[in-house]
């Protein structure tokens, strides 16, 4: 069917912040919008708002006069849901409830043309639900955009069981020629992002009730290591406490106690004590004036080596061993003495990446003084690591790895002999739990990383950065902390061992 033409009026009903940006970007795309709400004169309030907003805009040469103008032109303001009967297209962005949102819709039946679009803007409802109150289910989609509006590029177009394939196409090419990154998702719980970005908060919050690294460790670790745009708890405090706990709930309870989904009991402290994140002035961080922030562990400096030996295949390490060279260190290369990854010696000390088992045991099956390394995007690029001695590793040996990695130019942060460090685990966890969407019908693998990548600002989508660390290891890691910690929470992907057995891609 193709994209609603320019000439397709649009309404929107809910003039709050993310109704009067999916106006905006209705507007933006050339579209006449009408803008609904409730409350007598929000609709006009809000489009005032964008007016000023457009018109810093302009002040600061982002966009011109005749462009602010010609948005605003497009912009109406409406008392009443009769207004909206020209509309092609009607975008709900109301309160989050089932049956506030189907009244909407079966009022709008008797309003609009019998060919006209609904699409809810709903985050944790059920699609299905909303359109099963209408004499038309078909016609209902979900449009998912994210916050702000405006500036975030991804939209999940969320088909219900009822919902017309060629209705969903048209919303699909609507909201690309919006300028927006648009995936298609089955109604389920949490659609893509909420449901696969649970382990990104998950996995940190149980480093750090367990001990692992503190909350500024863990965050810069995630950033300068991972390549994260926030570190987690960063995040979470800006999201709010509330609402992120209460989306984990949702997931949970929606997956029927799922232990993948289940919600952090320190978190859950954090809500109780009124302690949200920044709007509350403090969360996992101090945000009241004067409060001092804390800093990320980092290694004291220590005495670079001379040298180093590979033994074996590095894999994704190899790019230390360029990075050693350009630093004057010399390299020396030998045949490793029984199969597996490889490692680097370092003095007296061996380094080699985490796979899941902890460093302590690692060093039970031969490897003394073992001190593991966690995942980082891009090795070349990280400006700090995180690594994790063995138990049984002496304090000589952990230091001449950090003086290694010092040499190389990072920042080195010693964390707990945590399995699986805190990159790793999380990207495993989150590509972990995005195959098993793949692998129910939600969406497809490219879905899954446009979502992470264009809706959370992840640095690499969490398909393709498995893949690009090898899915056998991914499943090795995973196998390994489940079998340390007994818990369903970290069984594996059937699609996962299917792409591993079959040795092929998503």
């Amino acid at each position: 069917m193709g994209a609603l033409s320019q000439s397709s009026r649009i309404g929107v009903v809910g003039a709050g912040t993310m109704g009067a940006g999916i106006a905006e970007v209705a507007a933006t795309a050339g579209h006449t919008v009408y803008l609904y709400d409730n409350r007598s004169g929000a609709a006009a309030e809000a489009i005032e708002k964008i007016g000023i907003r457009l018109g810093r805009s302009v002040e600061k040469g982002r966009i011109d006069a005749a462009k602010r103008d010609a948005i605003l032109a497009l912009m109406n303001p409406v008392e009443s849901l009769d207004a909206l009967a020209p509309c092609a297209l009607v975008v709900e962005a109301i309160v989050e409830d089932l049956g506030v949102k189907q009244d909407l819709f079966t009022r709008l039946e008797d309003i609009v043309e019998a060919d006209a679009i609904f699409a809810t803007n709903t985050s944790s409802i059920s699609v299905t639900a909303i359109g099963a109150a209408l004499r038309n289910p078909g016609r209902l989609v979900g449009m998912h955009f994210f916050n702000p509006a405006t500036l975030m590029k991804l939209v999940e177009v969320v088909h219900g069981l009822a919902s017309d394939p060629q209705v969903v196409e048209t919303v699909f090419d609507t909201s690309e020629a919006w300028g927006k990154k648009t995936v298609k998702v089955s109604s389920t719980p949490g659609f893509i992002v909420n449901r696969v970005a649970r382990p990104f908060y998950a996995e940190v919050l149980r480093a750090l009730g367990e001990g692992a690294a503190d909350v500024a460790t863990i965050d810069a670790v995630m950033k300068e290591s991972g390549g994260f745009r926030m570190g987690p708890f960063e995040l979470m405090d800006l999201i709010g406490h509330d609402v992120n706990a209460a989306v984990s709930q949702t997931v949970f309870n929606a997956f029927h106690h799922d232990t993948r989904f289940e919600p952090s009991l320190i978190q859950q402290e954090l809500v109780a004590a009124g302690r949200l994140g920044r709007k509350s002035g403090r969360g996992f961080y101090d945000y009241s004036e004067g409060a001092v922030a804390p800093q990320p562990a980092t290694a004291e400096s220590a005495e670079a080596p001379a040298q180093i030996t590979v033994f074996g295949d590095l894999e994704i390490l190899e790019p230390l061993v360029d990075l050693a060279k350009n630093a004057s260190i010399a390299v020396v290369r030998e045949e490793a003495p029984f199969p597996g990854p490889g490692w680097l010696r370092i003095g007296d000390a061996n380094l080699a990446l985490s796979d899941g088992r902890s460093a302590t045991e690692r060093s039970r099956q031969g490897l003394e003084n073992l001190v593991l390394v966690d995942l980082a995007l891009d090795y070349s690029a990280a400006s700090r690591i995180a690594i994790a001695p063995a138990d049984q590793c002496d304090t000589a040996a952990l230091a001449t790895v950090a003086g290694f990695f010092q040499a190389l130019g990072k920042a080195v942060s010693v964390v707990d002999d945590y399995p699986g460090l805190l990159v790793l685990r999380t990207v495993c966890m989150l590509a972990n739990v995005g195959a098993d969407a793949v692998h129910q019908g939600v969406c497809n693998a490219a879905a899954v990383d446009t979502a992470m990548r264009y809706g959370v600002n992840y640095p690499q989508g969490p398909m393709a950065w498995a893949a690009s660390m090898g899915l056998m290891r991914v499943v090795e890691t995973l196998d390994h902390i489940a079998r340390i910690y007994g818990e369903d929470r970290y069984r594996v992907s059937p699609l996962l061992r299917r792409k591993v057995w079959g040795e092929s891609g998503f």
